[in-house]
């Protein structure tokens, strides 16, 4: 059995989405992200960075295992699954996990913040995240131009980008013009998996997301905790 502890977010969905792939048991624990409890002292025992995702691994002498890259390996190891077993192909899907957690997650993450999160608009820094948001999506638009999945069989390279991809429209980037990159996006979303994933907690970041009441208190609640870090870079 697996704990998960997670929030509705890319990160968090990367795991809940890989553990319904693997058909693996467990357990979630939604932590509420504006109440702060991801810096509460018994979650840092489990991830000393303050963050979602992370995991114990109950069959394994309750072995915590934090960063959603990390956990994604982990689980991909101890199934033997979604990850090939020969170095080539292992490292072709690595590499493409690393261009998501070095790339597309933080710069679509910095397009939220100053797009739908920062109480001011700073459009020199919207544009600068926006724009290598669309960088990025069409190097993977390139690579799927030749290749169902980014790294040979579907991976958990492709969960980890598509779970931060599907959310394009929040961060305020759209895809029309890239035909592979929304063949890929819709293909995956059609996953039995996956569409149980990303309900495991339901999202207001979807790109189809119609609850505008549910993604404005989203918006309000993640408003707040960078106002919140601001204040406390400032010394107040």
């Amino acid at each position: 059995m697996i704990d998960l502890y997670t929030a509705a977010t890319p990160n968090g969905h990367k795991i809940s989405i890989a553990l319904e792939e693997l058909a693996l048991p467990y357990e979630m624990h939604v932590l509420d992200l504006a109440e702060k409890q991801q810096k509460a002292p018994w979650f840092l025992q489990i991830n000393p960075n303050g963050r979602i995702p992370a995991i114990i691994d109950r069959d394994a002498d309750d072995f915590a295992v934090f960063e959603s890259g990390a956990i994604l390996i982990y689980l991909a190891e101890k199934t033997g699954r979604l990850m090939p077993p020969d170095s080539k192909g292992r490292s072709r899907v690595l590499q493409w996990l690393m261009f998501q957690m070095g790339g597309i997650g933080p710069m679509m993450g910095q397009a939220n913040v100053f797009f739908r999160y920062f109480p001011e608009k700073i459009q020199p820094a919207i544009d600068r995240y926006q724009g290598e948001v669309r960088r990025l999506f069409r190097v993977l638009d390139g690579r799927l131009a030749g290749h169902e999945y980014l790294a040979g069989d579907y991976s958990i390279a492709d969960i980890a980008n598509w779970a931060w991809v599907r959310t394009h429209r929040w961060s305020g980037v759209e895809v029309d013009d890239l035909p592979h990159l929304r063949r890929w996006i819709d293909a995956l979303r059609a996953r039995p998996a996956v569409q149980r994933g990303i309900e495991r907690p339901p999202s207001s970041m979807d790109s189809g997301a119609g609850d505008e009441d549910k993604a404005r208190r989203f918006a309000e609640d993640a408003r707040k905790m960078v106002e919140v870090g601001q204040s406390k870079n400032q010394g107040v």
